[in-house]
C-alpha cells in the first residue's frame, strides 16, 4: 500500500511524522545503515554535533 501511494510505511503508521523526509534522505539513511558500526557511529556523531551547534546558535540569537 505504501509503495502504491508513494510513501513509506512509517509515514502511514506514524501519522505522517516523517513527512519532511524526502526520498533522497531515505536513500542516504539506507546507505548509512549498510556501513560498519564504527563508520556509522562517526556519521551520527557528526550529525549530532551539527544539530547541537544549530540549537545553540538559535538559542544565542534569542
Amino acid at each position: 500500500m505504501a509503495e502504491a501511494l508513494g510513501v513509506t510505511l512509517d509515514y502511514l503508521v506514524k501519522n505522517g511524522e516523517y513527512e519532511q523526509i524526502d526520498s533522497e534522505m531515505l536513500k542516504r539513511l539506507k546507505k548509512v545503515q549498510g556501513l560498519d558500526d564504527e563508520n556509522r557511529a562517526h556519521i551520527f556523531a557528526t550529525i549530532n554535533a551539527f544539530i547541537k551547534a544549530a540549537k545553540l546558535k538559535s538559542i544565542a540569537a534569542l
